[in-house]
């Protein structure tokens, strides 16, 4: 391998096994694109998730010379969830490497592509299918994340912050624990 691999794990242990399954697959990438400088592979045993079959998590982060591709996957167990990550890595590489090559092809650069297939390509138009008033409650961050527990608000909860007088969003995370949006108004 031309790559540095580096393997880490949170709430389990990464064994022999695993550790050779990992190198095993992710030699491949190697061998269908040179470019690759590090691959990071994180494994995650989630044991706050809700369902048994997303606790086990597989992130791959590869790094190269300008650029950074990064695939996420959940299953009931590791291997799976390895697995259907590194198929959607080796998609994003064949489409990584097939804009290279195109903009090789014709003097231009990735970008440049990537602007142009963008620009040509029909959009999908967004449309607002629901509008929905509330009242907001002045509030601190603690009360926010009770209020959020007490209404059963699973996905987010969004509360006039008092302590920064600024509007904020309180999320849960896949992890279980929660997150704070707080906007920034740039001139």
């Amino acid at each position: 391998m031309a790559f540095e691999l580096e393997i880490t794990a949170r709430n389990m242990e990464v064994t022999e096994r695993i550790r050779n399954y990992i190198n095993k697959k992710v030699s491949k990438l190697d061998r269908h694109f040179d470019e690759i400088d590090e691959i990071k592979v994180d494994l995650v045993y989630a044991k706050s998730v809700r369902s048994s079959t997303d606790r086990n998590v597989a992130q791959i982060t590869a790094r190269g010379r300008g650029f950074m591709l990064r695939s996420e996957e959940r299953a009931d167990e590791i291997f799976a969830a390895f697995d259907i990550a590194l198929e959607k890595m080796q998609r994003q590489v064949e489409r990584y490497k097939g804009k290279r090559q195109k903009a090789r092809g014709d003097g231009r650069s990735v970008s440049e592509v990537v602007l142009e297939k963008e620009s040509v390509e029909p959009e999908e138009i967004a449309v607002i299918a629901r509008r929905k008033e509330f009242d907001l409650v002045p509030m601190s961050e603690d009360e926010a994340l009770e209020q959020m527990k007490l209404l059963a608000h699973d996905n987010f909860f969004i509360f006039f912050n008092v302590g920064k007088n600024v509007i904020n969003v309180l999320y849960r995370r896949r992890d279980g624990s929660y997150g704070l949006i707080e906007p920034i108004v740039r001139q």
